[in-house]
């Protein structure tokens, strides 16, 4: 029986993506490579900093050490960083609060479980922090997914067992990390059907059969 809910951050309780793609595609430009697209950015989806810079990096003219990763991928959380100063609960998608408040009058336990280092200060800036228990991100972890490393934490801070754990994706490798690591999955976004997730909606507001999902 499911009794904790661990959602993955971006796209979907927020929606960052945009930032994210201004501030690789400043460093792209800084490193003078040329065709970084926002299909390259969807790539980088549920991944953490280091596999999202190396899909930057295919397209470079030259090979850089693994300091020079590791300063390119801080430059780029700093022009991150500086563009989630102006964040606010209007990133927050459509009725998140609601159906978080919901789950929890429910008695589900709910946590995060995202690559991101920067979801404690998301999740305050957005609002969402006095809706989730427990935090597992980017901090916790050394794996990216689809490794399960960063559900297997949430689900060990919520104090649960994975098969007592419903992940919610709206990446491949999100959903891939929740079967590997034990875990029913419910895909959503814009590639929903394209997840292969145990279940699937649009978006999280609009799922219809959880008692199914969290039975």
């Amino acid at each position: 029986m499911i009794k904790g809910i661990i959602f993955d951050l971006d796209g979907v309780l927020v929606s960052t993506d945009e930032m994210h793609y201004l501030a690789w595609k400043r460093l792209a430009d800084e490193l003078q490579i040329t065709g970084f697209t926002r299909e390259d950015n969807r790539r980088q989806r549920g991944v953490s900093r280091m596999a999202s810079l190396e899909i930057v990096l295919e397209k470079a003219d030259r090979v850089y050490t693994e300091e020079e990763k590791a300063e390119l991928a801080e430059r780029k959380n700093n022009y991150y960083l500086e563009l989630l100063e102006h964040m606010d609960e209007s990133a927050v998608l459509k009725n998140v609060k609601e159906v978080l408040a919901g789950l929890k009058e429910r008695g589900f336990l709910l946590a995060v479980g995202s690559a991101s280092k920067n979801a404690p200060v998301i999740l305050e800036k957005t609002g969402l922090l006095p809706y989730l228990d427990k935090i597992g991100c980017g901090l916790d972890t050394t794996k990216s997914k689809p490794d399960p490393e960063v559900f297997l934490v949430a689900a060990r801070k919520l104090e649960l067992s994975p098969g007592q754990c419903l992940v919610v994706e709206d990446s491949a490798a999100g959903i891939e990390a929740a079967a590997a690591g034990g875990m029913k999955s419910l895909g959503v976004g814009p590639f929903y059907r394209l997840l292969h997730a145990d279940y699937e909606a649009p978006m999280l507001c609009e799922v219809q059969n959880w008692d199914e999902i969290l039975k």
